[in-house]
């Protein structure tokens, strides 16, 4: 309009004024809704003691929050398995929580219930990982990579009826520790179980068994016992349950839902109850039936093999072959095992919890396939420890003992007797932190001297560091020993060598 005289331009304005003025009923709505707003908000504000109506405050089922306390025990179990994992040469890895769930349903197979599915909201329908070990044979696959000895640490999750009293939850931490490539056979194999070994020694949390068998052997078990093939990864998921049920409910599983005649089910009983060491093995070797299968036959062949090794290592007595061991998971293609707590004759039947398997695992040689477009193959063995059973025998234990639990590391406490030292206690303490020294002091101005020290005794942190109007003037610190409460006093330049030196020789 900028060709038009000032009153033509003047009555244009107005005439477009008119027409973009909104309708007055929508200007009473729009005021009448503004003030419905305020008073509601104004509502809230008079009436914050109303709670809404049967709310809970809890954590979800088969979950739960971790206390500082328990934070310090589960972060030494933490410390001590990683670092076993680290010893024999693991690299670190981490994948995603979720995954696709079309990646992770055929994976699982009878399993797949148990995942938990997320609402697509971005075009992929995602699920929670069930374990660790299919997302890192899908890293190997989609990196095309051949060989590596990884090890991870992370949350699983899985929608089962949790028992809280055996350690079992829907979200739980697992510790994996896993070899891939292509290898001689069996030590590898070894290696993992050795593993094992040295972490349940480690955690000191009784003695233990770890049970030994083979998926070629299971397959074959099955076969000349008269299960048909279609059948077998279905009967195995029902043997796995061996550790929660007894053989009479599993057989009724395996016949009243599952479709075996009886006796093919007995045939599979008298197997199951053979256990031993390598001489079983040999055994099993030789039986008219069980020999029968050439797959049985390859897998005794490897536990021989497996045996050999495990001597050599000095663990063949911890190793027990278990026909009963099935582990129900779709993937497992060859050795698979399996460490369990025992209880000592003066613990049975005294409400010793009982547990379950605390570490398991097996070789899986097929599942980098799956992924890899080309169909390449990358042979797995590896090892999963069961960090939230162990944690909850520790966690009994420590209760037994009344044993205190420190919740922090802090070395140092800063602290002055006198008003008016908050300026010398903050530069003090940036010296002990720039000197990597764990330092705290208490967020006041004029903090009591008492204060001080019940907090130090209360936190049982070991040393004090003291510095009032006397201490300034003459360039010096009281340190003092909370335990004892023994105090000398330092010149201030010596103060961070003389607090190295004594936290050195603690």
């Amino acid at each position: 309009m900028s060709h038009l005289g000032p009153l033509r331009r003047g009555v244009w304005a107005a005439l477009l004024g008119q027409l973009l003025r909104p309708p007055r009923a929508v200007c009473i709505r729009a005021v009448d809704c503004h003030s419905q707003v305020a008073q509601a908000v104004l509502t809230s504000q008079l009436k914050p003691h109303q709670e809404k109506p049967n709310f809970i405050i809890k954590v979800p089922k088969g979950t739960r929050d971790l206390s500082p306390q328990q934070m310090v025990v589960r972060e030494k179990i933490l410390d001590k398995i990683v670092s076993c994992f680290k010893r024999h040469g693991a690299e670190g890895l981490d994948t995603p929580a979720f995954e696709l769930t079309d990646m992770l349903t055929e994976k699982y197979e009878d399993n797949f219930g148990l995942m938990y599915d997320l609402k697509d909201q971005g075009g992929e329908l995602l699920s929670l990982r069930y374990d660790l070990t299919v997302p890192f044979a899908r890293y190997l696959a989609m990196n095309k990579l051949k060989k590596m000895k990884r090890y991870q640490v992370g949350k699983v999750w899985r929608r089962e009826s949790p028992a809280i009293v055996q350690g079992r939850y829907r979200e739980f931490c697992q510790c994996d520790f896993d070899i891939a490539g292509e290898f001689d056979p069996m030590i590898p194999d070894a290696e993992c179980l050795k593993i094992m070994c040295e972490i349940l020694n480690g955690l000191q949390l009784g003695d233990f068994l770890i049970k030994v068998n083979d998926r070629r052997v299971v397959d074959g078990m099955f076969a000349v016992c008269g299960v048909p093939e279609s059948k077998f990864r279905t009967i195995c998921t029902s043997m796995d349950k061996l550790d929660k049920m007894s053989w009479e409910d599993v057989r009724h599983e395996m016949v009243a839902q599952k479709g075996l005649t009886p006796e093919v089910a007995d045939r599979i009983g008298a197997y199951i109850q053979c256990h031993g060491g390598i001489s079983l093995v040999e055994e099993m070797s030789k039986d008219p039936r069980l020999s029968q299968s050439q797959r049985a036959l390859q897998g005794l062949g490897d536990l021989k093999l497996l045996f050999d090794y495990l001597t050599l290592f000095g663990i063949a007595e911890k190793i027990s072959f278990d026909l009963s061991l099935a582990r129900g998971l779709d993937y497992y293609t060859g050795v698979i095992y399996e460490a369990v707590l025992l209880q000592s004759p003066g613990q049975a039947g005294k409400g010793a919890p009982n547990v379950g398997s605390v570490a398991a695992g097996g070789r899986y040689d097929g599942l980098v396939a799956q992924f890899d477009p080309k169909g390449h193959n990358v042979p797995c063995v590896g090892l999963s420890i069961g960090v939230e059973r162990i944690f909850y025998l520790v966690e009994q234990k420590m209760k037994a003992s009344s044993k205190k639990v420190r919740t922090t590391e802090t070395q140092v406490f800063v602290a002055t007797p006198q008003k008016n030292f908050l300026r010398e206690r903050l530069k003090l303490i940036t010296e002990l932190w720039d000197a990597g020294i764990k330092a705290e002091m208490l967020y006041k101005n004029n903090p009591k001297l008492l204060t001080q020290l019940h907090y130090c005794e209360k936190r049982d942190i070991p040393l004090m560091v003291i510095i009032g109007e006397q201490e300034q003037n003459e360039g010096v610190v009281k340190l003092r020993t909370v335990a004892n409460r023994e105090e000398v006093t330092i010149n201030r330049e010596s103060l961070v060598a003389e607090i190295q030196k004594r936290l050195s020789e603690s």
